[in-house]
């Protein structure tokens, strides 16, 4: 059996933690990566794996793109992940779940600062906030920092993807670009939302093909089955659902100029960053675009500012990318690696 530090994953972790409660069936894992710059933030997210190990491995690359997202955000933060074990696919997770996993959070004494992340909510973070002071994400009043992350996630990467388009395509404006938005959830159709106001041409898919179609509907796009549309032919590739899908086999086959998204660890491995660089595509490195939910709950749990501070942080996201674009084409490194570069020297790895 491997050891966890022996995982290809592991990166120097502080702490890997596996979760039982016989009482509510829950299984989950936290993964500590760094608490450097403060305590290890990242959302919990509620998911089927088909086996417990791919859940380990979620839970360390997650934990480690969280220590880099919330470096590159400028937040007093470290990074960490929660990953809670459905049964079969489909699950609903059950009151005394969520319950469970609040006990598991507070007995970390705060190294571990959850949120919501895939299959929670608002309405999830309230029950874990009754067994743990370290929550965020909860309602707030208007005005006020924190709240459901995924808007503010649409935003940041709405910001991301005009940049690129800037950068990528010479493009001023988004009308008449051709987005390819893989993933219509709370972030991606968020996106879908807000591109489709500034006039960009659109094609959507999700697992949920009525999802798709629903609101490819509602904004006047196309929609295509969720297996063509990485390959589909578009200006920009717009992941925005789960990660790994840009591999050895799939890369050679997009279309598009530009990669800019949300979904969470996009690069299968190290070396895909590489691939996407060498054939030429411009590359927004996902923890850098995709940090406008973090900076949002982020503020909430450390008490800094209000909606309008977390808006003006999110704006900053182009600047960011646009750093990293420039030590990429400066020094020929992939963006990826670049960023990577960045967060390490943040948090001094």
């Amino acid at each position: 059996m491997t050891a966890v530090w022996d995982l290809p994953d592991f990166d120097q972790h502080e702490g890997v933690h596996a979760f039982t409660d016989p009482e509510s069936g829950l299984r989950a894992v936290i993964a500590v990566h760094s608490t450097k710059l403060g305590p290890a933030a990242g959302g919990a997210r509620f998911w089927h794996y088909a086996d417990t190990g791919l859940a380990v491995t979620d839970a360390l690359r997650l934990s480690r793109g969280m220590s880099f997202k919330n470096a590159m955000a400028g937040l007093e933060l470290g990074g960490g992940k929660g990953v809670i074990l459905a049964a079969k696919p489909g699950d609903t997770i059950t009151t005394e779940q969520l319950e469970a996993f609040g006990r598991a959070v507070e007995s970390l004494g705060g190294a571990y600062v959850t949120a919501e992340d895939v299959g929670m909510s608002e309405a999830r973070m309230k029950v874990i906030a009754g067994k743990t002071r370290y929550v965020s994400g909860l309602p707030v009043a208007s005005g006020a920092a924190g709240g459901d992350p995924g808007p503010y996630t649409a935003l940041g990467i709405y910001l991301g993807v005009k940049a690129a388009a800037k950068r990528g395509l010479g493009a001023d404006d988004m009308r008449g670009v051709r987005v390819a938005i893989q993933g219509v959830g709370s972030v991606g159709g968020g996106l879908a939302r807000l591109l489709a106001a500034d006039g960009a041409v659109l094609t959507l898919a999700d697992v949920n093909a009525d999802k798709a179609a629903a609101l490819a509907a509602e904004l006047g796009a196309d929609h295509v089955a969720a297996d063509a549309i990485l390959t589909h032919d578009a200006d920009i590739f717009s992941p925005n659902a789960l990660g790994a899908i840009l591999t050895e086999t799939s890369i050679p086959a997009l279309k598009a100029k530009v990669v800019a998204g949300g979904a969470n660890n996009q690069l299968a491995t190290r070396a895909d960053g590489a691939r996407i660089h060498e054939r030429g595509i411009l590359y927004a490195p996902d923890y850098v675009i995709n940090a406008g939910g973090i900076i949002n709950v982020g503020l909430e749990y450390l008490g800094h500012g209000d909606e309008a501070e977390v808006k003006a942080r999110i704006a900053r996201i182009p600047e960011r990318l646009d750093q990293v674009w420039d030590d990429s084409a400066r020094t020929g490194e992939p963006a990826s690696d670049v960023a990577d570069r960045i967060a390490q020297g943040l948090i001094g790895r």
